[in-house]
């Protein structure tokens, strides 16, 4: 039973990513267009009542924990970034505040409520391994390195600047695992090792199905911060960008994490402000993140 539950997720994630999918499938319009609202009541967990997610997509984001919407952002937009990002690389202007873009915000309420804080942005720009294997990101949950919850009202937006598939390093998903708590997390032991704070997940289900996302310039995949995902190396000669933006509803709160499984992180990133800002004195996690959050949409109520 539990193996029929398994291939009956495995063949509606592949549909909705548009991948092979079994004659036995049955097909979902989970990222295309559809018709909003529900004609039946349905109890949602992860996901807010609003007016632009279908039933479809909502169904599949409560049973697997993401969601690719393709062609979010234009290219018009995406030309934009890439110029400002590669002037970032070449250190030809400082990085500063992204511009959020309406369209991923739309969604994003979907998630967090109307009063949206920006509390995690990152150019990634995934470089050519360089044969260690230390362009991988080890399997992990995004929670672990967020002082505040709850979780259900942050969500991870990743926007692909460019093609992105297994040659240079797509996302990878275990599905569904944004259900169960978070986990453990420490430096993996790889050989030829791995980038300061990519810590991984210790112990997890090596049974749970592994997803790879493969995405179009454009397409924007969101995801819950309990969701298993990382990375591979990327196998190219090219540099693989993408945009990555965590979002939380402003009525989260702050929780403490010293002493919790999350102190690791938290004494790593501790430990890197010092380098690059002196000395910190008494500054905790919650005092980086309530530095770095930006109000993007709504009223700032507790972040």
């Amino acid at each position: 039973m539990a193996e029929d539950r398994a291939a009956a997720r495995l063949r509606l994630v592949l549909q909705h990513l548009g991948g092979p999918v079994p004659e036995a499938a049955v097909a979902h319009p989970t990222s295309g267009a559809h018709s909003v609202g529900s004609a039946r009541p349905q109890q949602f967990q992860y996901t807010l009542d609003n007016n632009v997610l279908s039933l479809e997509q909502r169904q599949f984001y409560e049973e697997n924990g993401f969601l690719v919407i393709k062609n979010l952002v234009s290219d018009a937009d995406i030309q934009r970034f890439r110029e400002e990002f590669e002037k970032i690389c070449r250190q030809e202007v400082k990085p500063q505040l992204l511009t959020i873009m309406r369209d991923i915000l739309r969604y994003v309420e979907c998630f967090t409520g109307p009063d949206i804080m920006a509390m995690h942005t990152m150019l990634i720009n995934k470089p050519p391994d360089s044969g260690k294997k230390t362009s991988r990101h080890p399997l992990h949950q995004d929670l672990h390195y967020f002082p505040f919850r709850p979780s259900n009202l942050v969500v991870c937006a990743w926007t692909a600047m460019e093609h992105v598939d297994r040659n240079n390093g797509c996302l990878v998903v275990l599905p569904g695992t944004h259900t169960g708590p978070l986990l453990k997390h420490d430096y993996p032991q790889w050989e030829g090792g791995v980038n300061i704070m990519f810590h991984g997940i210790q112990d997890y289900d090596k049974n749970n199905a592994r997803v790879h996302v493969e995405m179009e310039k454009g397409d924007t995949v969101f995801f819950h911060p309990l969701l298993i995902h990382g990375s591979g190396r990327n196998k190219t000669q090219g540099f693989r960008k993408a945009i990555s933006c965590h979002f939380a509803g402003s009525r989260c709160h702050y929780i403490p994490v010293k002493g919790t499984s999350q102190d690791n992180i938290r004494k790593d990133i501790l430990r890197t402000m010092n380098k690059v800002y002196g000395n910190t004195g008494d500054i905790e996690l919650e005092d980086f993140f309530k530095f770095r959050a930006r109000l993007v949409k709504g009223r700032r109520i507790n972040l």
